[in-house]
């Protein structure tokens, strides 16, 4: 739901917004942003929903090839980059995504999984070590995190 709401906010102001997902149907997905549209019902037809089963960086940066600056993206969710093997390592997508955002001004968003060795007992939001992760890479290529659980959030600069 925050990535959805990232994304009409992003629209609100004027900007192009994607979500790109291989977990919800487009209908699905607009069923959830009529829920969340508010005083401003129909924006979320103007944001571009993609569900295609070849979602990988590759086609992230082919979709948004020429997009103008400020765009923003939410891809929902990290580990579905890493899902099928006959795509590129989940570190090499996710360098690739990094540079393309920083070179066309795009804002690049990731939902992400978190492991279920997190123990809400111990801490009461998780962090960063507590992506699920089937394939390790290096952290440095997100800029921000924001965590959830039970109503509460804390973001996190990370570079």
């Amino acid at each position: 739901m925050l990535g959805l709401k990232l994304l009409l906010d992003a629209v609100r102001s004027g900007r192009r917004g994607v979500f790109f997902t291989l977990e919800y149907t487009e209908h699905e997905t607009r069923q959830r942003i009529r829920s969340m549209e508010g005083e401003t019902p129909g924006l979320g037809n103007v944001m571009e929903i993609v569900t295609d089963d070849n979602i990988s960086a590759d086609y992230i940066i082919r979709h948004l090839a020429g997009a103008p600056r400020g765009t923003v993206a939410v891809i929902d969710y990290l580990q579905i980059l890493d899902q099928r093997r006959n795509k590129p390592e989940l570190s090499e997508q996710l360098d690739a995504l990094q540079a393309f955002a920083r070179k066309a001004g795009i804002i690049l968003a990731f939902l992400s999984q978190i492991d279920r060795s997190y123990d809400p007992e111990s801490k009461p939001l998780p962090d960063m070590q507590d992506i699920r992760l089937t394939n390790r890479f290096d952290m440095g290529v997100f800029s921000k995190a924001c965590f959830l659980h039970e109503g509460k959030v804390r973001f996190q600069a990370i570079a």
